[in-house]
């Protein structure tokens, strides 16, 4: 019996180091495609460039994702899926402690015609769309950064990064930490009377992704004007940010069951923002004194 024991040990010691080769040298393949770098006193912005930089933005990702939401373990203490290797990674350094304090991901259509997004929704429209895309994801920010600056900075990162593929479209699954299907209704409704996306630009929920009955959720729920507070409440800090940029929301939310959240899939057309703020820029000009 003892014998068996320790035979499955080494077994299990065995096929852990060939799964620990196998990770180190998928990252060793990894090459970015776009560099982006930025710099002020006291923190760099830039794409990770090489293994290293990369497997500590995705030992953040573990930080934030398993530890802190889902509060799960696991030994490589790493969130890596298969898109990771074929994304370019902004990484925020704090050049005091040298150390990785946030992250976001990037996959553009210039280098892909596959996106993290079609793994919970059809985006057949979008993808029919004239124009460089660029899928945004995976982004946060370590605990203690969490006052503004992080997100400032992340911005700042993106805003170089979309320059320099010439994107006209910004997208991607906004997370919202709840499964509470009461709750989701109300964000719904709330989102889909101020923020709703043009018909062309509609995306649906995967069948395995669907809310069930969606739709007598949301015939339950009524009217939601005394429930703008608590709904306010619900939004997290970097979709309120993407709506303040002018992001839509494309149709009903997909249920990530790995991470145990509801996801809005939101667009910025970057055209159009300029227009906008264009013609707001134009405006202020014309009655000034």
């Amino acid at each position: 019996m003892l014998a068996q024991k320790v035979a499955s040990i080494k077994d299990s010691v065995f096929n852990f180091n060939m799964f620990l080769k196998a990770y180190r040298w998928k990252l060793r393949q990894f090459k970015p495609k776009v560099l982006v770098f930025y710099e002020n006193r006291k923190f760099i912005i830039k794409s990770a460039e090489n293994a290293y930089e990369l497997e500590q933005a995705l030992n953040l990702r573990y930080e934030v994702f398993y530890k802190e939401v889902l509060n799960k373990r696991a030994i490589l203490q790493i969130d890596i899926d298969s898109f990771d290797l074929i994304c370019d990674h902004l990484i925020i350094i704090d050049k005091k402690s040298e150390k990785v304090i946030g992250t976001y991901r990037f996959i553009s259509s210039t280098y892909s015609e596959v996106f993290y997004s079609e793994t919970e929704f059809s985006i057949d429209n979008l993808k029919r769309a004239t124009g460089n895309k660029l899928e945004l994801g995976r982004a946060c920010v370590h605990k203690d950064y969490r006052t503004g600056i992080g997100i400032a900075l992340l911005w700042k990162g993106l805003s170089e990064y979309m320059k320099k593929v010439d994107a006209q479209y910004l997208f991607g699954c906004s997370s919202v930490n709840t499964t509470n299907t009461f709750e989701i209704g109300l964000l719904y409704k709330y989102l889909k009377e101020l923020y709703f996306s043009p018909e062309e630009l509609r995306v649906y929920p995967n069948e395995k992704n669907k809310i069930r009955q969606f739709d007598l959720y949301l015939n339950a729920i009524g009217d939601i004007s005394s429930q703008i507070e608590r709904i306010e409440e619900l939004i997290p800090a970097l979709l309120r940010g993407y709506l303040k940029a002018g992001s839509k929301v494309c149709g009903e939310p997909a249920l990530d069951w790995k991470f145990g959240c509801a996801d809005f899939f939101t667009i910025l057309d970057l055209e159009r923002m300029n227009k906008l703020h264009e013609k707001k820029y134009n405006n202020k000009e014309k009655f000034q004194p």
